[in-house]
């Protein structure tokens, strides 16, 4: 049985076609789901996309959080289901508390647009197992609040924890605490990251590499044999 991941689209949601094409070239099978539907339709792992989730009103991912089919996606989270968020999903899933930290405005106040070098900091987690610790990878970046934030005794643990999955290489480009561009709860099922993977699947567009790939065929070869 081909295994079901989902794409959240929320109002203001821009990459969600993006993901679910990544997930159709990875090899699983795609499936949309709606903000305000809690059913999640039988998928085996949720993907929550960029884009400016309610304009960010407030803060990004604020209100997106309290849509409908977060409290369903928090549930199955908590019981080890996979869920990645990308940018203004990684943003969602700090404000649910999935992660901790949180995601501030650029420390230049630009929004930024650019192909991102990354470190691959942790190869165990469900979305990350195609890689190699300490492997570079390319990646389009995108975000205007893409700061990452905690205080210094949760930076410690991520750190101690091994749950910093990717630290950007080459320059910080929105001020990012310690270099972070995406972590991981103590489980690994649950990742977040600023860079857009989706947007790095195929040579023909993006970054012209296929170093996101490595996301959807990760999380697809785990639910494969699980």
């Amino acid at each position: 049985m081909t295994s079901r991941i989902g794409v959240v689209t929320f109002p203001g949601t821009l990459d969600d076609q993006d993901a679910l094409r990544a997930v159709r070239i990875a090899g699983a099978e795609p499936v949309s789901l709606w903000h305000r539907d809690k059913d999640l339709h039988q998928v085996d792992a949720v993907v929550l996309a960029g884009g400016f989730s309610y304009g960010d009103y407030l803060r990004a991912g604020a209100i997106s959080r309290f849509s409908p089919v977060m409290d369903t996606i928090i549930d199955q989270a908590k019981a080890g289901m996979p869920v990645l968020g990308i940018c203004n999903g990684f943003q969602i899933l700090t404000e649910a508390h999935l992660l901790p930290g949180a995601m501030l405005r650029n420390n230049h106040l630009h929004f930024i647009c650019r192909d991102q070098k990354l470190r691959v900091e942790n190869a165990e987690t469900a979305w990350t197992a195609d890689y190699e610790a300490g492997q570079e990878i390319s990646v389009p970046l995108k975000n205007m609040d893409g700061r990452y934030v905690a205080d210094e005794r949760t930076l410690d643990e991520l750190e101690a924890e091994g749950r910093v999955a990717f630290r950007y290489l080459d320059g910080n480009p929105n001020g990012s605490l310690r270099d972070i561009a995406g972590i991981s709860n103590a489980a690994g099922n649950v990742v977040g990251l600023m860079p857009h993977p989706e947007h790095a699947v195929e040579p023909l567009v993006g970054t012209g590499r296929t170093d996101g790939l490595g996301f959807f065929t990760s999380i697809l070869k785990k639910l494969v044999n699980a």
